[in-house]
């Protein structure tokens, strides 16, 4: 590095030398200086320096080293490695404690391939940064770095790292991801396939493996695939053998991930081993059974029961998921013989055949002997009387209006309907309805001649009864009409308001 400085020293103009010059002071001259020969002035001095004055060195002071000149500045401190990848470095150091008298132009960064003898300067001039990236490096490069602060006068000593650098792949963790739906048991039927797809990281690619319950995989039956972000495990047609813990483990450099998936294989259970009548009485029986010996592997749901009688023969559930292995029938059917099975359920469904009773559960009928009582009958006629009379009502021309009351009479009583004690049966404005006891006269556009005292009267062989109101029709305010609905002459509107 000292001569590449020297070197940039004599390509630098003659003025720039002379200054440079002027600030080195003459009586600590630096190693540098040292070296090189005297100037001219230096040349001129020595003849008028007295020759006994001259110190003469021992041999002692001889052999020690030429201190440092204060010009150049110290090494810089604690020069490490910030962060690397796969082709570049970052390195970092602090400022040397001894920057000298001159000062620092910046630092110089050079590195030194393994095998190598010659530095290479990292940058082509000094920089003022105490962080420096090495770019554009190769996987399998190995090499030292050192840093130099450099100042007017020349370089200082660099500062070199304890141990080279290596560029190689970076290497990542491996790491399974595993999908939500298999973080719990995976259940499959007898006879389907499985296929699981486990994705995964790490950098270079890592190897994985699978075992099931510890073991090796059967490669009769399963099949493995291993990509570089995934592993696949594919059985085509699982048995209830295929039942257990499969594990994935993913290796990288020492270091593994592992992943457990649990794979439940079940199947439709058998029917209950055994099953026996209790007991009958009245309109009950009581069942009995025993649990089946092999429930497909998995837990049952429950007992489906099931009843029939004799006389159809047709088959109806009684009790659908039912845990106990006992139970009670009820509301059978007197006269009737019964005969009933059980089915075990699982997630499977029912099992394929039930356990049925041999012997049919009879239901007698009992000596029971009524005692008839003297039935006295209720006479329900009843004399005509209205529970709720006529109420007045008031209407507009035009508009049809209906009248409401009810009437209570047994027999059934005849329903008359007068205006001003005048019958108003044949009338075809009027129409009179009854129904339930609800007794409806509607006048169809009333006028006010249709104004008066309205009469309902009911009246069967036990009496008669009747109930008045009165109808008023007016006229609605006067409002003006387009013309064309006024009649002509007459200046009524044609139709309903």
């Amino acid at each position: 590095m000292t001569e590449k400085a020297n070197s940039e020293a004599q390509d630098s103009s003659p003025e720039e030398t002379a200054s440079e010059t002027a600030q080195v002071p003459a009586t600590e001259p630096s190693r540098e200086v040292a070296a090189s020969e005297p100037t001219e002035g230096e040349q001129a001095q020595e003849p008028q320096e007295p020759a006994p004055q001259a110190p003469v060195p021992t041999a002692p002071t001889a052999t020690k080293p030429v201190p440092p000149s204060e010009d150049v500045p110290s090494a810089p401190l604690l020069l490490t490695v910030e962060d690397m990848s796969c082709s570049s470095v970052t390195v970092s150091w602090e400022p040397p404690e001894s920057l000298g008298r001159l000062g620092i132009q910046g630092y110089m960064l050079e590195l030194c391939r393994e095998g190598a003898s010659e530095w290479e300067p990292v940058n082509a001039r000094p920089m003022m940064v105490t962080q420096q990236t090495v770019r554009n490096l190769a996987l399998g490069d190995k090499f030292l770095l050192r840093v130099a602060a450099v100042s007017s006068a020349g370089a200082g000593p660099p500062a070199v790292l304890d141990q080279p650098i290596h560029i190689q792949e970076l290497i990542e963790a491996p790491k399974i991801r595993v999908p939500r739906h298999l973080r719990q048991t995976y259940i499959r039927q007898v006879g389907e396939s499985v296929n699981l797809q486990i994705p995964f990281q790490g950098k270079p690619k890592p190897q994985a493996s699978w075992t099931h319950n510890g073991h090796a995989l059967d490669s009769q039956r399963v099949n493995v695939r291993s990509g570089e972000q995934d592993s696949i495990l594919f059985i085509r047609s699982v048995h209830r053998s295929d039942s257990g813990c499969y594990e994935l483990t993913v290796r990288l450099e020492g270091l593994e991930a592992k992943a457990a998936i649990d794979i439940l294989v079940i199947e439709k259970p058998g029917p209950p081993s055994s099953i026996r009548l209790l007991d009958v009485w009245g309109c009950n029986a009581a069942l009995e059974w025993t649990p089946p010996q092999d429930t497909g592997n998995t837990e049952l749901l429950g007992y489906t029961v099931q009843k029939a009688d004799k006389k159809t023969g047709q088959w109806f559930t009684v009790l659908e998921r039912y845990h106990p292995t006992t139970c009670t029938i009820s509301d059978l059917i007197i006269g009737n013989s019964y005969s009933f099975r059980v089915f075990s359920e699982n997630l499977c469904g029912l099992s394929d055949s039930a356990a049925t009773t041999k012997e049919l559960a009879h239901i007698q009928k009992a000596d029971i002997s009524a005692k008839l009582k003297g039935f006295i009958e209720r006479d329900f006629s009843e004399a005509p009387s209205f529970t709720q009379p006529l109420a007045d009502h008031t209407s507009t021309p035009g508009y049809s209006t209906q009248l409401f009351c009810s009437v209570r009479a047994s027999p059934k009583p005849k329903i008359i309907w007068m205006k001003n004690k005048m019958a108003i049966q044949d009338d075809p404005r009027y129409r009179a309805l009854s129904d339930q006891g609800i007794c409806t006269l509607e006048i169809r556009k009333p006028s006010p001649f249709d104004s008066g005292v309205y009469t309902c009267k009911a009246i069967n062989v036990l009496g008669e009864a009747s109930v008045d109101c009165r109808l008023e029709v007016k006229e609605p305010p006067w409002c003006p009409l387009p013309t064309a609905q006024l009649e002509k002459g007459s200046g009524r509107p044609v139709g309903q308001w």
